[in-house]
């Protein structure tokens, strides 16, 4: 294993995420482009809504990257060598759109317990400020869970709009990545991302997340996949690796998982998100 240095791992230790972490080619980060654009020309819609997650499930590629050798280097230096794979999601943002994600945590809604657990973001394009890059707010991840908001916002990429009030911008630290680099960050820590002001579109391919198999889901039910090591705990329905891109066994795979994330997401809510 390579793994993160050890200036890498203060620094995600000390301000709650580590970036930027070489990963793939830019070889790679197109072929994931041209994997997404494929499915969005000859599968309309199949991409949309709550069908943007488990998509490592309806795509061989997209499974190939969750085993990325240097990425599970990298989490296996945060979480330990015994990891699955329990999500992944697309955040794409449109040139002329208003597509936004509030200020957030990951770990305020997704139900994994203990905070073993790290999100992957991997820059299928460039991401800057320009066009909509991910913000943190160092060091955060050390503080308890805060006070969400639900707003629904019609443009927020968040399912429920959830969002941190008034976190000022000028203390957040953009994440910076040219397509292929991915950063990693902590459950708890603060973030969000605002509009791609650019003319070409920002494509985040996210793994969220990667889970010591210590962690349980405590509010429902996810279906996983080994990534690394061994899992001792059981806590998880597996899913079935993906042979072909939409196959009919692929689409049911997802649709599955999708279901019971969606309870997931929503739980306590008294309304629904397009997300």
């Amino acid at each position: 294993m390579t793994g993160l240095t050890e200036e890498q791992l203060n620094h995600y230790k000390n301000k709650g995420y580590v970036s930027p972490v070489s990963a793939l080619t830019s070889i790679e980060a197109k072929e994931i482009r041209d994997e997404i654009e494929k499915i969005e020309k000859d599968w309309p819609g199949a991409l949309e809504g709550i069908n943007r997650n488990y998509i490592h499930l309806i795509s061989p590629i997209f499974n190939k990257v969750c085993l990325n050798k240097n990425i599970l280097d990298a989490v296996e230096s945060i979480i330990g060598k015994n990891i699955l794979i329990c999500g992944t999601t697309l955040f794409i943002k449109n040139p002329n759109e208003r597509g936004f994600v509030s200020f957030h945590q990951d770990a305020k809604y997704i139900g994994l317990e203990p905070h073993n657990w790290v999100t992957v973001w991997v820059a299928v394009t460039d991401a800057n400020e320009k066009n909509g890059c991910m913000r943190m707010l160092p060091g955060s991840h050390k503080e308890d869970l805060k006070t969400h908001k639900q707003k629904f916002d019609e443009n927020n990429l968040l399912t429920r709009g959830q969002t941190i009030t008034n976190v000022q911008l000028d203390r957040t630290d953009p994440i910076i990545l040219k397509a292929g680099q991915v950063s990693l960050h902590h459950p708890k820590i603060v973030h969000g991302s605002g509009l791609n002001q650019s003319n070409d579109r920002r494509i985040g391919f996210v793994i969220q997340s990667y889970i010591g198999t210590n962690v349980n889901q405590v509010i429902g039910k996810m279906y996983v996949q080994i990534a690394r090591g061994e899992d001792k705990y059981k806590y998880h329905e597996y899913s079935q690796t993906p042979f072909e891109l939409m196959g009919k066994n692929e689409v049911t795979s997802q649709n599955k998982a999708n279901e019971e994330l969606s309870k997931i997401f929503y739980s306590g809510s008294k309304k629904i998100g397009k997300f």
